[in-house]
């Protein structure tokens, strides 16, 4: 471990207000904890952006399934990748909004681009793609 730096950041008020109720939301003792906890959050999403090899992820979709052909769509792109979609499941949230969870493990830039493919497909509302390691190289 390394020495203790300390800097300073500049913070809009009603922004350091919002990052502080958050830090007290979440038990943070320290502003100091809670910025190191972001900072390796995000170089650890780097990591995962960088990553080679085999991973495992969730892709999560909500999408309107009343859009004309998006259904459809969507199937066809997974058809394409099937090679590292493990799994996949549906949820009807309501008459028009559909929840779409599916687990997949393989190729780290097949993985990306299939999530990237279908996260920006016209007519999702929301989609995420959370990377995680496949454990075979964790001690």
């Amino acid at each position: 471990m390394g020495k203790t730096i300390r800097f300073g950041v500049s913070l809009d008020s009603e922004l350091l207000d919002k990052f502080d109720q958050l830090c007290g939301e979440r038990s943070y003792q320290t502003r100091s904890e809670a910025i190191r906890d972001l900072i390796r959050n995000t170089l650890v999403q780097r990591e995962w952006e960088q990553a080679e090899g085999d991973l495992a992820g969730t892709l999560t979709l909500v999408y309107d399934h009343h859009k004309s052909g998006l259904s459809q769509k969507l199937t066809e792109i997974q058809h394409d990748s099937h090679e590292v979609i493990q799994s996949s499941l549906h949820v009807h949230l309501d008459h028009f909004n559909c929840l779409e969870v599916i687990i997949l493990k393989g190729d780290a830039e097949t993985i990306k681009e299939l999530g990237q493919k279908l996260i920006s497909t016209k007519g999702v509302k929301h989609g995420h793609l959370a990377l995680t390691t496949t454990g075979k190289d964790l001690i």
